[in-house]
């Protein structure tokens, strides 16, 4: 009887399926405003400045391939992988770590850092920038329907 179960189609649950398009969403809308306030001739002078020395390409590079990383967990969470699920958290943790440390001047380059009066007022602003990803996060883990899913998978 196992066997048979095996192929009955699992339907995503609402949560995880309103986590994936949010998580696709968001980076590819976030890249699409950046690339619009910026303009043609920033975006250039941006990549060329991030080019001009190692570790800040080696930065730029690192924030693509999370970018894709991400986009990646979310197509895989919404079929089902407990590894996307689990991936998506590793990457907000490597983003919200790095966006931290290059905020307070902990490790250069700050290519991407915000800035703030106090390191309570940076803390704050980026916790506040992380919100929509936690709540994904809690799309993810807190229903009971997502962690079954998961489970079953």
């Amino acid at each position: 009887m196992s066997e048979t179960l095996k192929h009955i189609p699992v339907l995503t649950p609402a949560p995880v399926t309103v986590a994936g398009i949010a998580i696709i969403a968001t980076r590819c809308i976030s890249v699409l405003m950046l690339a619009n306030e910026l303009g043609y001739d920033e975006l250039v002078n941006f990549v060329h400045r991030s080019a001009q020395a190692w570790d800040s390409t080696l930065i730029f590079v690192a924030s693509q391939l999370i970018f894709l990383f991400e986009l990646r967990c979310a197509f895989t969470l919404m079929r089902g992988s407990n590894r996307g699920r689990w991936g998506y958290v590793a990457s907000q943790v490597v983003v919200l770590g790095y966006m931290l440390l290059a905020s307070m001047g902990w490790i250069y380059p700050e290519i991407f850092s915000i800035h703030g009066e106090s390191n309570v007022q940076i803390i704050h602003h980026t916790l506040l920038q992380k919100l929509p990803d936690a709540m994904v996060l809690l799309l993810l883990f807190v229903p009971a329907s997502s962690r079954a899913f998961f489970r079953r998978r």
